[in-house]
C-alpha cells in the first residue's frame, strides 16, 4: 500500500453506507466476499478477508503474505462488531473521543476483542447477523476495503 492513509472521524463512520437488508444468505456472503476480492486485487493490497454469517465462516481468502497470523485479528475484529453492533473502527474512535482508549479497558479480554479497523456489521432488519472483516494493512486501509466491498455489493 502506497500513498496517504485514509482518515475517519466518528461522523465519517456514522455516515458510511450500512449493510442492512431484509435477507442475507450464504450466497450473499460469498458475493460480498468476492466484492472484497475485487477491491483487494485492484488496489494490490496485502489482505485477508473473512465473511461471517450467524457464527459460520462462509467466505475467506488470503492474499500476499497474509496467513494464519491474521486469523486472530479477523476473529477479534469480528468479536467487536458482534458485541457492539458497529464497525470495529467506530468502536475504537468512540472510546478515543471519550478518553477511554479501548486497549486500556480493564473489563475487556483484549486477546478476544480487537477494536481496530476492518470489520463492519452485516445486518438483517437491524439485527447484526455477521460481518465482513479484513486484516493485513494499516487498520484504516482494512476499514476502507471492507467499506468499499459493501458499497459495491449494495450497488449490484
Amino acid at each position: 500500500m502506497t500513498g496517504d492513509l485514509p482518515t475517519y472521524s466518528i461522523d465519517d463512520l456514522d455516515r458510511a453506507p450500512v449493510l442492512d437488508v431484509a435477507e442475507f444468505t450464504n450466497d450473499d456472503a460469498v458475493d460480498l466476499g468476492l466484492a472484497a476480492v475485487e477491491v483487494i486485487d485492484e488496489r494490490a493490497l496485502n489482505l485477508a478477508v473473512r465473511v461471517v454469517l450467524r457464527g459460520d465462516i462462509v467466505f475467506q481468502a488470503k492474499f500476499g503474505s497474509t496467513g494464519a497470523g491474521n486469523d486472530a485479528w479477523l476473529a477479534g475484529k469480528h468479536a467487536v462488531v458482534e458485541r457492539f453492533g458497529e464497525p470495529s473502527l467506530l468502536v475504537r474512535r468512540r472510546h478515543e473521543e471519550a478518553g477511554t482508549p479501548f486497549e486500556e479497558l480493564p473489563d475487556i479480554d483484549h486477546e478476544a476483542f480487537k477494536a481496530h479497523g476492518g470489520s463492519i456489521p452485516i445486518k438483517v432488519n437491524g439485527e447484526t447477523v455477521g460481518s465482513i472483516t479484513t486484516s493485513g494493512e494499516p487498520d484504516v486501509v482494512d476499514h476502507a476495503t471492507s467499506a468499499e466491498a459493501i458499497r459495491r455489493y449494495l450497488a449490484r
